[in-house]
């Protein structure tokens, strides 16, 4: 009921609005007997307008009350109608249960594990690599106390060959070898050098602005050995590994130089084909004589041997030095009775003065001290014209 209202009061605003416009625009009258004239034309507006807003006011509430269509009963059907026949359901068909196919989850398989890396090989024995697992690894220790003196004179003969270390090395190092007349062929005056260090040919030539230009290495050196263990060693071991040959080279003058008291880890020969064998050499001297090596050294070495020369041999030593045992320390022993007093003891030969002091070589041979020894009573290194350790030598 209030939709029809609702909608009987739009259709009227919309054809008062309509005539009302119309007599507004033209001034006449219309067929509604709305006053001619805009005034009534106007008021014909303005109460449509009006119309119109209570019809939209009213239109929400119709909706409202509007029953749903489903509510509504079913009109009754008319006797005069021709009578349908109703449709016939077909009954469907029971569906079928089937089996639910059952969904098989593939396994993802697991990622298989990183072969862990093989452990190396042990090396091979006699090898210097095998050596090298047998030399300590510490920490070095402080250079206090280190002086050359305490490996002894320089270039000892420690095999009592009648001959320096210095010139033994010479002799064995170097090629075309011609010695000093009258030195009982022990003083090397010239040679032929195929240095190991850095490839090049030296043609050697004994003299005083010459012979520095082929000097002796110690391939451990002397201060390097000190913070590896020497400074435990007895007086006798130093000596031994200060005139070793096995810890001997002649080497170019200028590359022993660069390298000092380097180990391994921090200086190695400029020319790689030595490499191996200056490694091996190292590795020997410090397992002869119970020296350790830095984890920086050993790293070093071992790179070198396993990347280059896994089977380099352990170099052979020659037996000319053999490492001494430190000397036994004396042991006094009470006598079990008073001995008898002895026979008198002839004169003592008067020692020779510590303080002894040549003027120069004319002295040294009117002494009888010639030719005189580094380390000798009243050695100067003036008399040591040509570097060899050995003075007043004519």
């Amino acid at each position: 009921m209030t939709d029809n209202v609702t909608t009987g009061l739009a259709l009227l605003a919309f054809s008062g609005l309509l005539t009302g416009l119309y007599v507004l625009v033209t001034g006449r009258r219309s067929w509604a007997r709305i006053p001619a004239g805009r005034r009534g034309g106007a008021i014909a507006v303005a109460a449509s307008v009006v119309t119109l807003i209570v019809a939209a006011t009213l239109a929400p509430t119709a909706e409202l009350e509007d029953p749903s269509p489903a509510s509504d009963p079913a009109p009754a059907s008319s006797p005069s109608a021709s009578a349908t026949p109703a449709p016939v359901r077909t009954p469907e068909p029971e569906p079928t249960s089937q089996p639910t196919p059952e969904v098989t989850t593939e396994a993802v398989p697991e990622p298989e594990p990183e072969p862990e890396a093989a452990a190396p090989a042990p090396a091979a024995a006699g090898t210097a690599l095998a050596q090298l697992d047998t030399i300590p690894i510490k920490g070095r220790a402080p250079k206090t106390g280190y002086d050359r003196e305490l490996f002894g004179p320089a270039w000892k003969d420690i095999d009592r060959n009648g001959c320096d270390q210095r010139n033994d090395i010479l002799r064995r190092d170097l090629e075309s070898v011609s010695v000093k007349p009258g030195t009982n062929n022990c003083v090397v005056a010239a040679g032929t050098l195929l240095d190991p260090f850095t490839g090049s040919v030296i043609n050697f030539v004994r003299g005083e602005g010459t012979s520095n230009a082929v000097q002796i290495d110690h391939v451990v050196a002397l201060s390097d050995a000190w913070q590896k263990g020497a400074q435990q060693m007895a007086q006798n071991q130093r000596e031994a590994f200060a005139n070793d040959p096995l810890n001997l080279l002649a080497v170019d003058g200028p590359a022993n130089g660069a390298k000092g008291d380097g180990d391994a880890a921090t200086w190695l020969p400029p020319n790689k084909g030595f490499r191996c064998e200056y490694v091996a050499l190292q590795t020997a001297v410090k397992a002869k004589y119970g020296l350790w090596m830095t984890q920086a050294e050993s790293d070093a070495i071992r790179g070198i041997l396993t990347s280059s020369c896994p089977d380099q041999p352990v170099p052979a030593d020659g037996g000319v030095i053999v490492a001494p045992e430190p000397a036994p320390a004396t042991v006094q022993v009470p006598a079990e009775a008073p001995a008898p007093d002895p026979a008198p003891a002839p004169d003592p030969v008067p020692a020779a003065p510590e303080d002894v002091h040549y003027e120069n070589c004319d002295a040294v041979k009117a002494a009888g001290a010639a030719p005189i020894r580094a380390g000798d009573p009243g050695w100067q290194s003036k008399f040591d014209r040509d570097g060899d350790g050995v003075g007043c030598e004519n």
